[in-house]
């Protein structure tokens, strides 16, 4: 068993620590250890953690993580195969609820999901808290062996987009290769696509289905008046605008059910002429036509053509769902959402040290060998709680870069008749912000 990746990974994840380095790089390796924790301060229980109990919040209101440095390092380990075959990126927002937390700045309403309403009326029960948008690189089949490349909290005069942008602006000149980006429906905006438009990125996004797209415009006729400026409507819920698509395939998914994909090139919408968009469609038979299977749906295609056809490409969007794996993963297992630390930049601390415990565990995959419990099945794909359960073993192995405790003696506690001051109280930011103005050209 060669361990060289593993401990070179955990040497420069611990040279980008500005302060509380030591405290922080036990945390990490109490979090691979301690998988049956249920509480955040039970972290410091385990033999890993070498310091008290309160040197773990300690750390997250002192420490400080070098965030571009920490992307490098993420970026420089990503799975060698995620970068032999098309690089894969899928980008999303989750939300971690703080309903009670008044002290805590920065927070803003958020939309209740997954709660029974009565149809047809969709519930607007709404919850306060902090969001983050994440870009993760996807595996080759749905999974959640994702590998997370960036992860940053959406602050309250920005939108999950304009957050998405500053992402890909930041990450995309980094990678090794030309990836492709998914994005879902919250993602469907004029100007992000004009943004990805001039990046040497693709990206494949699902559409709303009450969107027009155009087709350019015919030539003059030279009638008098003003030329047209759009071709033929396309019509997302009309079906009568469907007619003519460019091409046609017919294929199979990974499962063998039969796949019916159409695509209509060079289609634009009014607010950017300029912009070339290829429109797919996306029919499948054997879906139950739920909101959540649904029979029909449409997909806005950005970037170069591709070598393996549209069909292909549009195909590919179903590993987007890896996402949710991971973040199911991350909040379940690795305590994401446990922490109750007193301020936003504290959790985005304690965020950035679950993404390294995360990538830590994806990159001892092929590395070690994965603890199963005896009623777990040996024929499926391991998870990552099996590898981090193995990965437990070994973790004295690595060795830790971190320096030992020096011992203190009991401190004397807080002298008699001093007082803490009541925290500040913050109120809700309702308001969301609006996106840049599109300037045409």
């Amino acid at each position: 068993m060669d361990l060289t990746t593993l401990q070179e990974f955990r040497q420069e994840i611990y040279n980008s620590f500005e302060r509380a380095g030591d405290s922080l790089f036990n945390t990490i390796d109490a979090l691979i250890s301690e998988s049956q924790a249920q509480s955040f301060p039970e972290l410091s229980l385990s033999p890993f953690f070498l310091r008290s109990w309160s040197s773990l919040y300690k750390a997250f209101k002192r420490g400080q993580i070098n965030r571009e440095g920490l992307q490098n390092i993420f970026i420089k380990y990503i799975p060698t195969s995620s970068l032999e075959k098309r690089l894969i990126l899928g980008i999303d927002a989750t939300q971690i609820e703080r309903p009670c937390s008044v002290t805590s700045p920065d927070r803003t309403a958020m939309p209740m999901h997954n709660i029974p309403h009565a149809a047809p009326k969709k519930s607007t029960a709404i919850t306060f808290g902090w969001k983050y948008s994440t870009m993760m690189v996807l595996p080759e089949k749905p999974s959640s062996w994702t590998t997370i490349v960036d992860q940053q909290r959406i602050p309250s005069d920005k939108t999950d987009i304009q957050v998405a942008w500053e992402q890909i602006k930041e990450i995309v000149p980094k990678l090794p290769k030309r990836p492709l980006i998914l994005l879902d429906r919250g993602y469907v905006c004029v100007w992000l696509w004009c943004q990805l438009s001039a990046m040497a990125v693709d990206a494949l996004g699902r559409l709303k289905s009450n969107q027009c797209f155009y087709q350019p415009a015919p030539p003059p006729t030279g009638k008098k008046g003003a030329p047209r400026k759009d071709g033929a409507k396309l019509k997302l819920d009309n079906p009568s605008t469907q007619n003519h698509p460019d091409e046609s395939y017919h294929v199979t998914d990974e499962k063998g059910n039969p796949v019916s994909i159409q695509c209509w090139k060079h289609m634009h919408v009014k607010e950017a002429r300029w912009l070339d968009l290829t429109i797919i469609q996306v029919i499948r038979p054997h879906a139950s036509n739920k909101e959540r299977d649904p029979r029909i749906s449409w997909f806005v295609y950005i970037g170069q053509d591709p070598q393996d056809g549209i069909a292909q490409i549009a195909l590919l969007y179903c590993l987007r769902f890896s996402q949710e794996h991971g973040y199911r993963f991350d909040k379940q297992a690795l305590l994401w959402t446990d922490p109750r630390l007193q301020t936003p930049e504290q959790f985005d601390l304690w965020s950035q040290i679950v993404a390294i415990v995360h990538n830590h565990i994806v990159l001892a995959r092929d590395l070690i060998e994965a603890e199963l419990r005896p009623w777990e099945n040996k024929q499926r794909m391991h998870t990552p709680q099996q590898v981090r359960r193995g990965l437990t073993k070994i973790v004295s192995q690595l060795g830790s870069p971190a320096i030992p405790p020096q011992t203190r003696g009991k401190s004397k506690g807080r002298s008699p008749g001093i007082t803490l001051p009541k925290r500040a109280r913050f109120p809700v930011v309702r308001k969301k912000p609006s996106l840049p103005q599109l300037v045409s050209t």
